[in-house]
């Protein structure tokens, strides 16, 4: 395996391990406080940047399945992200009632 293909699959891997944690998390604790929708855009556009040089340059390896496990993974977490600004928005109104 070229050098190149190893370090970019080690550092798009290294770089993904945390995106399951994350995901579990936006999803039990049910609020977008914390997080932060800019910096998930950023990291989901340089994933894309990843993924489209991949094509353009038509180099698929290993590395191409992890770009496209990354950005499925941060995908979710935005769209969670977004979930969980609706329900702190309800509990914001409900605790406004009270």
């Amino acid at each position: 395996m070229d050098i190149l293909v190893l370090t970019e699959t080690i550092m798009v891997f290294c770089f993904g391990i945390s995106w399951p944690l994350s995901v579990y998390k936006s999803w039990t604790s049910k609020t977008s406080k914390g997080k932060s929708l800019l910096f998930e855009l950023a990291i989901w556009f340089g994933y894309l940047a990843g993924l489209i040089g991949k094509f353009v340059t038509q180099t698929y390896t290993i590395a191409l399945v992890f770009y496209l496990i990354n950005i499925t993974m941060v995908s979710i977490d935005i769209i969670l992200y977004f979930r969980n600004a609706k329900l702190d928005k309800i509990a914001d109104q409900k605790q406004a009632l009270q």
